[in-house]
């Protein structure tokens, strides 16, 4: 994937063909050279080597032969030997023109190969003899950029002993190439893309991995055979709950240009057959390595469709309320370069953005990168994630586990016939490189009657900002649901369903510092007379009875339910625990309960449809010998009448 050594690739031919004349006075060598360059630029390397050898085994010292030699050894990736030849030329050569060229070529492949002291020696011996000008601007500035890239890698190279890094078992690296691998929050799900061969023509599909009870990654699986066919499935992403998945597919299903995105859902265990995204997402050009946001409403992917910054952007779509699509937009300034930015990925706390790029200070080719998002939606400077996940060779496709301890990337390689083959990798983070951790909540929504599993709406309701942080659906067969949960934040979580009593849960995750993730089965009520439930979101401050402004999300959404039920009427019961005078109690209680209809009144909710009511600390739902029972006591309660 190193695009910049097409553009070296072009230089060079350009700087070898001005040459005067061929060094060479043997015909017969002179005859294999120019015969090696009609195979050479249709792509077929063995015969142009095979040539080429030859023209040198006719005349030793010609050095041109050498040059190109080197030239088609770099243009298939096998840099060993592309090196050992531009030595021998460089060698030959007597004139300083000559020599420029040799420097530049075996600058680039010193580079490319790690060696960044020779790199910097001979890409500095280049810019110092070479005059700039228009028609090597190019070709001079890629030249600095180098030295600039060794200068930094040589510096962060040390910070590879922090790492603990291992390849995945066989069990997962069994096929020639695997790479872009996903997983999903609670860790359980492995997914990736696998080819059966090194040729791009090879079949490529998408497979899944299941952890096991003992923790070891399963035989991996086709994901389904309503994504995978006899064409080609590639790069994907996975929502935090694994039930949406984006992927790439080129040729074959209905499409608008070469590469488009297709979404599939999960219910129970089968998934949807994909639909393309649209023309709001894809274009008539390339989109593919997508990312997906926890709650899989947001999408990240590349593109190299008109209007971007580079060659290939990353572009971001959001999903509107009505599930669809929106237009997507570039992600700016901030993240992307005149060059190329790939395989995007967002971290699961929403606020970290992985990506690759050949546009910024690195270890050489395409270095990984990340930035944060800050509050008022700006993405920071990028930042290199440094050696050993980034060196000399191109580096893409990293995903960050939820806590942020491992990552995973793939990495291709050569074998001894200068075939690629590809693995998985598992990384230890060091504390400093460590994303912002997140937690999650999991569980299944059932009716509360007959315990059938219930398709619900999920919201995720950040209530120190009163913004929507996330929002999805569980799953219809089997009831399953899992929202991340950012740490710093105070949360409310909303469970809704037409024709049902709606449920809150609270988490503050500004003050705790849970770990484990959190189970919680939700049972929702039907809506009819004496159905009840806790508005775990309403506050009020020590011995007072005024809201708090972090109570008004939960209770708009009481009335946007009285507002959609226009023939209930409730009653709002104020509980206390038991600390203090039972009857101030109940008058405090009573004070509460008021507030809160008052709050209601003024939203537009008529008089005569809602009641208040002080318990007191007579009806108490846990024992109050703790500071966690008394907390459930002291809560406001809502009840159809």
């Amino acid at each position: 994937m190193r695009c910049s050594l097409l553009l070296f690739f072009i230089l060079s031919i350009t700087w070898v063909s001005a040459q005067p004349a061929l060094s060479s006075k043997s015909k017969k060598a002179v005859e294999l050279y120019q015969e090696a360059d009609n195979f050479r630029v249709r792509g077929q390397y063995k015969q142009a080597t095979d040539m080429l050898v030859q023209a040198i085994e006719k005349d030793k010292n010609f050095f041109e032969a050498y040059f190109r030699l080197g030239q088609t050894y770099k243009s298939f990736k096998q840099y060993a030997r592309a090196i050992e030849n531009f030595e021998k030329g460089l060698a030959l050569v007597k004139d300083e023109r000559s020599k420029k060229g040799f420097w530049f070529e075996l600058g680039e492949a010193y580079f490319v190969y790690g060696n960044y002291d020779g790199a910097t020696q001979l890409l500095s011996l280049y810019i110092q003899n070479e005059v700039p000008s228009y028609q090597n601007k190019a070709r001079f500035d890629l030249a600095k950029r180098m030295i600039d890239n060794a200068a930094f890698a040589r510096q962060n190279q040390q910070l590879a002993k922090d790492f603990q890094q291992r390849p995945l078992s066989d069990t997962v690296n069994c096929f020639t190439m695997q790479y872009f691998p996903v997983l999903t929050a609670d860790q359980q799900t492995l997914i990736y893309t696998r080819r059966l061969g090194n040729k791009n023509s090879d079949d490529e599909d998408i497979v899944i991995s299941l952890k096991d009870n003992k923790g070891s990654w399963t035989s991996p699986v086709s994901i389904s055979d309503n994504i995978n066919s006899a064409l080609n499935e590639g790069t994907s992403a996975i929502s935090a709950d694994g039930r949406k998945l984006i992927f790439t597919s080129c040729v074959g299903r209905d499409g608008w240009g070469s590469c488009d995105l297709y979404e599939s859902n999960k219910m129970g265990n089968q998934w949807s057959v994909p639909k393309n995204l649209g023309q709001t997402v894809n274009s008539s050009d390339w989109e593919s390595q997508p990312s997906l946001s926890a709650d899989g409403r947001t999408l990240y992917f590349v593109s190299d469709r008109k209007g971007g910054l580079g060659r290939r952007d990353i572009w971001i779509s959001t999903q509107d309320e009505k599930g669809q699509w929106t237009k997507a937009r570039n992600a700016g300034k901030d993240v992307n370069t005149i060059y190329d930015e790939i395989s995007p990925f967002i971290h699961v706390n929403n606020n970290r953005l992985y990506f690759s790029t050949n546009g910024l200070t690195g270890f050489g080719g395409y270095d990984i990168h990340y930035t944060e998002r800050a509050r008022n939606g700006k993405w920071s400077a990028p930042i290199n994630v440094g050696a050993p996940i980034n060196n000399h060779e191109d580096q893409f496709s990293l995903f960050v586990t939820a806590d942020g301890e491992k990552a995973y990337y793939s990495h291709e390689s050569l074998d001894e016939n200068g075939l690629s083959f590809s693995k998985i990798f598992e990384v230890l983070v060091p504390e400093g490189q460590k994303p912002q951790v997140v937690n999650y909540v999991k569980g299944k929504v059932r009716d509360k009657e007959t315990g059938k599993a219930l398709a619900a709406n999920i919201e995720l309701i950040n209530i120190e900002r009163d913004t929507l942080d996330a929002f999805t659906q569980s799953d219809s067969i089997t009831g399953e649901y899992l929202m991340v949960l950012n740490k710093g934040s105070k949360y409310a979580l909303y469970i809704n369903r037409k024709d049902y009593l709606f449920k809150s849960l609270s988490f503050d995750l500004a003050t705790e510092n849970a770990v484990e993730p959190i189970v919680i089965d939700i049972e929702l009520d039907r809506v009819k007379a004496g159905s009840l439930t806790v508005l775990n979101n309403i506050f009020f401050g020590f011995d007072r009875y005024d809201l708090n402004e972090t109570s008004f999300p939960e209770l708009d959404k009481v009335v946007r339910f009285l507002m959609l039920n226009p023939k209930l009427s409730i009653e709002i019961g104020g509980h206390t625990d038991t600390q203090g005078d039972k009857a101030y109690n109940l008058q405090l209680s009573e004070r509460r309960a008021k507030s809160v209809v008052d709050y209601l009144i003024k939203k537009g909710v008529p008089l005569k449809r809602v009641f208040f009511k002080g318990y007191g600390d007579s009806s108490p739902m846990a024992p109050n010998t703790s500071e966690s029972g008394q907390k459930l006591n002291r809560r406001i309660e809502f009840r159809v009448l």
